[in-house]
C-alpha cells in the first residue's frame, strides 16, 4: 500500500508539472511569452519542490508546514487547468493529491517513503 501511494504521488507530481506547462502555453500573448511561461512555471514548481518537499530537499520542511509548498504546486496546477477550461482534470488532480497526502499520513509515511517520526 505504501509503495502504491508513493508511486501515485510521483505520478501526481509529474501531472502537476505538465499542467503548469500546459497552462503557460495556453496563456494569451505572443508565442515567445507563451513559451517562456510554459518553461518557467514548471521550473518554478520544480524548484519549490526540490527546495522544501522532495525526499532529498535542500531545506526539508517538517509536517504540517510542508503542506504549504505542496499546495502551492498542486494548487497552481489545478488553477492552470481550471483557467484553460479543463475542470474535470483539475478536480481529479486536486482530489487525488489531497487523498494521496491523507493516505500517506495515515500510513505514517513521509513523502520520501520513510516512516514518519
Amino acid at each position: 500500500m505504501r509503495t502504491a501511494n508513493l508511486l501515485l504521488r510521483f505520478v501526481l507530481e509529474v501531472c502537476a508539472l505538465a499542467a503548469l506547462s500546459y497552462g503557460g502555453w495556453q496563456a494569451p500573448g505572443p508565442v515567445w511569452v507563451r513559451l517562456l511561461l510554459a518553461i518557467a512555471l514548471p521550473l518554478a514548481a520544480a524548484t519549490i519542490w526540490a527546495q522544501w518537499v522532495a525526499p532529498k530537499a535542500r531545506t526539508p520542511i517538517p509536517d504540517p508546514l510542508r503542506l504549504v509548498p505542496e499546495w502551492v504546486v498542486f494548487g497552481g496546477a489545478t488553477i492552470a487547468l481550471v483557467v484553460t477550461e479543463h475542470p474535470v482534470p483539475a478536480a481529479l488532480l486536486a482530489i487525488l493529491a489531497a487523498l494521496n497526502r491523507l493516505a500517506l499520513h495515515l500510513l505514517g509515511t513521509t513523502t520520501g517513503g520513510q516512516p514518519a517520526v
